[in-house]
């Protein structure tokens, strides 16, 4: 290797300038996710999760957290979830999300509601008291509620997370294991979670009606699904195509933009076209 391809290294004690831009953009979405949370910027965009077999029927919503900026600007979770997830920033985020939810849920008594949250978040005594004060507000919006938990999260702690969740089923809530395959579940795990709906993973979705290996794999998991009587959901549906393939093979519900994006504007409120124009 020539001096001119071999890599440059930064010198001992000094940061590059990758890493630096890299750690400055880190520390400024930390501080705008602060400023948000002290300032209460923030709001529920839902999306509906429809039947499989019935797509003009929702089955429930899906609340998405979304920030603002000081400008107004809205700022979805993909955008600053990898810097705070970690931290207390990531549970006081949980804990906002849980709050509108529950508090959505109470305007709403025919609403079914689905709100993520980390698994780190069932030892934090904010997000726990939230959960409490929603649920004596009205014992039964836990009928309601949906959890929904990442895989990758679910397997950090699935002792915690067990316990939990037999404690919360008894009272009525439901648990969604959200990005199904994508991560690396010990299978042994899924008859002990007893999770009561499954998402997969929307990289087995895309194209699948002209994937043979997707549909091999989706195939799969839902397979696997259904031996433990679990309800499937397929995320990041987007076209009709997909949409045929997925209720061929036994999909419960679907999600994605076929059907519907993330709205701020209560979509089980609107008007349907055919009713405005009749």
């Amino acid at each position: 290797m020539s001096r001119y391809t071999q890599p440059v290294l930064a010198e001992p004690g000094l940061e590059s300038p990758l890493s630096a831009a890299e750690a400055a953009r880190k520390a400024e979405t930390i501080a705008m996710v602060r400023d948000a949370l002290k300032h209460k910027r923030a709001m529920l965009a839902f999306q509906p999760i429809v039947q499989a077999r019935m797509p003009k029927r929702a089955a429930f919503f899906e609340g998405f957290m979304r920030l603002l900026d000081d400008q107004g600007r809205v700022i979805p979770a993909a955008d600053f979830i990898g810097a705070i997830e970690n931290s207390e920033l990531g549970r006081r985020v949980d804990c906002l999300a849980l709050e509108m939810g529950l508090e959505q849920l109470a305007r709403d008594p025919a609403l079914r509601l689905s709100v993520n949250m980390s698994a780190r978040s069932i030892g934090y005594p904010g997000w726990l008291t939230a959960l409490e004060r929603g649920l004596r507000v009205d014992p039964g919006i836990g009928e309601r509620l949906i959890l929904e938990i990442t895989e990758g999260s679910a397997m950090l702690m699935p002792d915690l997370v067990t316990v939990f969740m037999q404690d919360m089923q008894e009272r009525g809530i439901c648990f969604a294991l959200d990005d199904f395959g994508a991560g690396y579940t010990a299978f042994r795990y899924l008859k002990e979670f007893y999770f009561d709906i499954v998402k997969i993973d929307g990289q087995f979705i895309r194209g699948i009606h002209e994937d043979p290996d997707n549909q091999i794999l989706a195939q799969a998991l839902v397979s696997i699904a259904r031996h433990f009587d679990m309800f499937t959901v397929a995320e990041n549906v987007e076209t009709a195509a997909e949409a045929r393939f997925l209720v061929d093979i036994g999909v419960d519900c679907l999600q994605g933009y076929h059907f519907g994006a993330p709205s701020a504007t209560l979509p089980w409120k609107q008007v349907p076209e055919e009713r405005k124009t009749g």
